[in-house]
């Protein structure tokens, strides 16, 4: 036995058969994504709506991360249904990065990397991975056609909620369709402001924010997880109102400079309140609720 091996330099064989089964494959979505991940952040990452982008793939990355070793210690269990999927996945991509079909390009992801699991441990693995899995589908653009059918009837309700609860304290505002009217300004509710994208990162907010807590109650996390939707609805309404008081007292610069950017942080602020705040009151309801069960059993 060499001097290095007897001093622990060389790496024992569990680490070394993981290194030498994984790292191909590590290496290989690498070289298929990164240059999607670079393409996005010159483009639709670079912009408002789609800036949640990166905040996706990172935390998704990280629950990878922490599930590495759950999944590499399962035991192999091939599916033959990886296959036919890992194949569906590269032709996806393939079509995705040739056309420059974002929908394709950046789905096909999710596929790949599900089929490689199937292929590699079978469905335990799947199962294991289930929620980064899960959480890369709010990284994927829409189409526009669909983004734009669903965004104008979001921000008719944001603007009407904003507009009527601004008019019942007091401010002189009025609306017409989705452009809002205070003082001498008028403010156009944008797409960032209340669309379908800020939906879907309030939603990934709130499914991040579910699986970190993991309540043991089912009542609990399926409650809180319907709320969602509405609290996002709010936290729209709540940066709306902000931008447009923001616009009110301190004019139109300063609502369309830096404290624009600023409202968006309170949006997940406020989206984020709003759910530990949802949450609370669930835990205390159900303590009550589980009280007074108790009592009548007594």
């Amino acid at each position: 036995m060499n001097h290095a091996a007897q001093n622990g330099q060389i790496l024992p064989a569990q680490p070394r058969l993981a290194i030498a089964e994984w790292f191909p494959i590590f290496i290989g979505l690498i070289a298929l994504y990164v240059p999607t991940w670079v393409d996005l952040s010159r483009t639709i990452w670079a912009t408002e709506a789609q800036a949640h982008g990166p905040i996706i793939l990172g935390v998704a990355l990280w629950f990878f991360w922490k599930q590495r070793l759950v999944i590499h210690e399962m035991p192999t269990a091939p599916s033959k249904t990886g296959w036919p999927l890992f194949i569906l996945g590269l032709l996806l991509y393939a079509i995705g990065r040739s056309q420059d079909i974002l929908l394709f390009e950046v789905g096909s992801q999710i596929i790949v990397i599900a089929s490689l699991l199937l292929i590699l441990r079978g469905w335990a693995a799947l199962g294991a991975a289930w929620f980064p899995l899960f959480f890369l589908l709010f990284m994927i653009p829409l189409p526009g056609a669909f983004v734009d059918a669903l965004t104008l009837p979001m921000k008719m309700a944001v603007s009407y909620v904003a507009e009527n609860v601004l008019y019942w304290v007091g401010y002189p505002i009025s609306r017409s369709g989705v452009i809002l009217q205070i003082g001498q300004y008028k403010l156009l509710v944008a797409d960032a402001c209340a669309g379908l994208q800020t939906l879907f990162t309030l939603e990934a907010l709130g499914l991040l924010y579910l699986n970190i807590v993991r309540h043991d109650s089912f009542f609990r996390n399926v409650t809180l997880a319907i709320f969602i939707i509405p609290i996002s609805f709010t936290a729209n309404v709540i940066r709306v109102m902000v931008l447009t008081l923001i616009t009110y007292h301190f004019g139109d610069e300063a609502g369309q400079g830096f404290l624009h950017g600023f409202a968006g942080m309170v949006l997940f602020i406020t989206a984020l309140l709003i759910i530990m705040g949802v949450d609370s009151l669930l835990q205390l309801g159900e303590k009550r609720w589980r009280s007074q069960s108790a009592t009548v059993k007594a």
